[in-house]
């Protein structure tokens, strides 16, 4: 079950289109990548994920491994990101989410490093 669960999540991630990403999410969903601050809300995290798209040409994802317990979900993954120079770059991250009673997730929480992806 988890694994369906995040190869849906990543899967709609790696289409590089925030619009596939929001229609997992509840409405008054709260998402926080890294240290930055939360994004809550349909527009402010599709804001958020047009400007960082804006940095990078592309992603994709390959789970490594994942677990449910209940409402939760833990995804470790490798995540390969197409930089604007044309160079790939790979960092593992770690994603936690929650999910309503409908399916949807209420809380998303990226664990990442980023310097590799920005390095000169």
């Amino acid at each position: 079950m988890a694994d369906q669960a995040a190869q849906r999540v990543f899967q709609a991630v790696d289409t590089f289109e925030p619009a596939e990403f929001v229609r997992l999410l509840a409405e008054d969903a709260r998402m926080v990548f890294g240290n930055a601050e939360p994004l809550v809300g349909h527009e402010a995290i599709t804001a958020g994920l047009r400007a960082f798209y804006a940095t990078i040409a592309g992603l994709r994802h390959r789970i490594v491994r994942s677990w449910q317990v209940e409402a939760d979900t833990v995804a470790e993954t490798e995540v390969t990101y197409q930089r604007l120079d044309g160079k790939d770059a790979s960092v593992v991250a770690v994603s936690i989410w929650q999910t309503g009673e409908d399916g949807l997730i209420t809380d998303y929480r990226i664990f990442v490093d980023l310097a590799p992806v920005y390095a000169a």
